[in-house]
């Protein structure tokens, strides 16, 4: 759980260098203080009383410094020259030891906590980004830092030296008139109570509000996402009811309840201020009557007052600002404390050693020893595999959905860990392995492969920056890309789009495929690779497929059995478990599942012929 105090240890690298900038920024704030106070002790020398002690013993110091006598022009001199000093050297050192820190820290803090943000999301679980989209992913990471860094500035630049400014007032106040001081900061006290407790009502309905806000832009990433299907199945009309009916909901809550909120606050504020400024006045104006105090010092204080009560309503508004921005910096300190996935890798030792050579090298032999999984304990997805697949053989995983193939590759690429038995890979457990170096042996080509935004180039060495031109192009000839790829406007430099979408589903495919090539990969899986394409698309990667086999252990995840025939060896599974294993000749003389699987799909392709 997110709390307060997360959001201050956000710039927790940067504290020597937050309080000395702040600190600065609140002694320049304090030097304000010096003109109502030289004002006043201008008036006492006008109206014919004598200065106060400590401007006594500087108007003296100067007067022995420079040989000038002591009277009434030297005692004006001075209070002025203060004056004058204070007014000329306030922008420029403000300008410097304020605001140039104030910014400098959170912009680095916010280059420092993308980078967190970024390791994060590639050390989550895969769950998460079953249940959460991109959009709301992204969203609430760029809102959450963006308000960090406006937020640090206003906070450390003017919140906290106006804070210690009305300190220093009360200070000063106190010693001219130590019962008005106590007044004035017992008003001051009730008002930021009273400020902080309505904040906390808001923060609750900010908090609320934000997570409303979050579904509604993320289901506006899910339309750009789907637009194809949007715009196929007409339900364009459907789509803006369904978000305007949410916006329209926001503002009334926004307007409402928070908006409404806020505006109460500021009429409450702005009524006791003036209330207790009057107050203030008329206490300062008896004593001065009354001859307590000087009217040099009527002046003082009440311009101190005014100066003060004038902070409440910059303070009041950095605290409602700081309330608004406050549900998305806890919202990402909430997402920085999930907890990373079981399968994340050691980025920081993973970039240590980046320039290393792998230490794996594998002969490709892998065996599974008792495996059991399930997603949820009680209701297992694998029960009791025991296989072993030899170095450079060609194994099919066959079977209905939901019988446990993906699984089975998730298990060997450690997305997760097996509740029971083990996988070995030439004799070792891979959970004993460094899972960075034991992945980068392995490659798979998905059902979807994923094409970032670039260049074919880009996406080709995405596994293998260092590959030689020489390299893709062997990498391409094997997977059949090489035939398409020369057709292009830029050839290995054409830009696919997001998404890989000026690529057909057959190109991406052997794209995939060249790109898992160009890894060398000891272990080498097909995850029905060949199951939404057409006849065509399909042909060929099945002899792109075949002109791998052998060079290396390679797994083949499919629907149609077309694509498995040349496997050496066929395993079925159902429910499970593994019922059947052998070649495709000899798991159709044993007329079992595999042999109704395939007189099925050849039925449908007579029907389809």
């Amino acid at each position: 759980m997110a709390t307060f105090r997360d959001i201050i240890k956000y710039y927790q690298a940067y504290l020597p260098l937050s309080i000395s900038s702040i600190g600065a920024s609140s002694a320049l704030e304090l030097t304000d203080l010096i003109v109502p106070y030289a004002i006043g002790q201008i008036l006492n020398v006008l109206s014919g009383r004598s200065t106060d002690w400590p401007m006594q013993q500087l108007i003296r110091a100067i007067a022995n410094l420079t040989g000038l006598p002591t009277n009434q022009l030297l005692s004006l001199s001075v209070p002025l020259g203060l004056i004058f000093l204070v007014s000329i050297t306030k922008g420029p050192s403000m300008a410097w030891l304020g605001h140039w820190y104030h910014w400098v820290v959170p912009l680095k803090a916010r280059r420092d906590h993308f980078q967190k943000a970024v390791q994060k999301i590639l050390t989550l679980p895969l769950e998460f980004y079953d249940e959460n989209n991109p959009g709301r992913i992204a969203n609430r990471i760029s809102k959450g830092v963006l308000n960090h860094t406006w937020t640090y500035p206003e906070i450390a630049g003017i919140l906290i030296p106006k804070l210690v400014r009305v300190f220093g007032i009360f200070i000063v106040i106190f010693l001219i008139e130590s019962r008005i001081a106590l007044l004035f900061l017992a008003s001051f006290i009730f008002i930021l109570s009273f400020t902080l407790k309505s904040l906390q009502y808001i923060a609750k309905i900010e908090i609320a509000f934000d997570k409303y806000e979050e579904n509604t832009e993320s289901h506006n990433s899910e339309i750009i996402t789907n637009i194809k299907t949007v715009k196929a199945f007409a339900t364009e009309t459907q789509e803006l009811q369904r978000q305007t009916t949410r916006i329209n909901r926001a503002l009334k809550v926004v307007i409402g309840r928070i908006h409404k909120s806020y505006v109460w606050l500021s009429m409450y504020q702005t009524s006791i201020v003036e209330f207790c400024l009057f107050f203030i006045l008329g206490l300062t104006l008896f004593a001065t009557l009354s001859g307590e105090i000087s009217l040099g010092y009527f002046v003082t204080i009440y311009t101190l007052a005014s100066m003060a009560y004038a902070e409440i309503t910059p303070i009041s508004q950095l605290t409602e600002e700081f309330v608004r921005r406050y549900a998305s910096m806890i919202r990402f300190h909430e997402f920085m404390q999930l907890p990373i996935g079981s399968d994340a890798a050691n980025l920081t030792e993973a970039i240590a050693k980046s320039t290393d050579i792998n230490p794996y090298k594998f002969t490709g032999k892998v065996e599974l020893e008792k495996l059991s999984f399930g997603y949820n304990p009680n209701k297992p997805v694998l029960k009791d595999i025991n296989l072993l697949i030899t170095p450079c053989q060609t194994i099919a995983l066959v079977g209905k959905s939901g019988s446990g193939k993906s699984t089975l590759v998730k298990l060997l690429f450690r997305y997760f860990s097996p509740n029971q038995g083990k996988i070995l890979i030439d004799g070792e457990d891979i959970n004993s392995l460094d899972i960075t170096g034991y992945r980068r042996r392995l490659a798979i080509v998905h059902q979807e492969v994923d094409i970032f935004n670039g260049t074919l180039l880009s996406n080709l060495t995405y596994g293998n920056p260092q590959a030689t031109f020489e390299q893709i192009k062997e990498a391409c000839k094997i997977a059949k890309a090489d035939e398409f790829i020369q057709q292009m406007p830029q050839g290995y430099y054409t830009v696919v789009g997001e998404r890989g979408m000026r690529l057909s589903g057959g190109q991406r495919q052997r794209i995939g495929i060249a790109r898992a090539l160009l890894v060398d990969p000891d272990v080498l899986i097909f995850d029905e690779a060949t199951s939404s394409l057409d006849y065509e698309s399909e042909r060929a990667i099945q002899l792109a497929m075949h002109d791998i086999f052998g060079t290396r252990t390679t797994i083949i995840i499919a629907h149609r059995l077309s694509t498995v025939r040349e496997a050496d060896k066929i395993v079925v599974l159902d429910q499970g478990r593994i019922v059947e294993v052998g070649s495709h000749e000899d798991l159709l003389r044993q007329e079992g599942i595999y042999h109704r699987l395939h007189s099925l799909q050849e039925s449908a392709s007579r029907i389809v012929g």
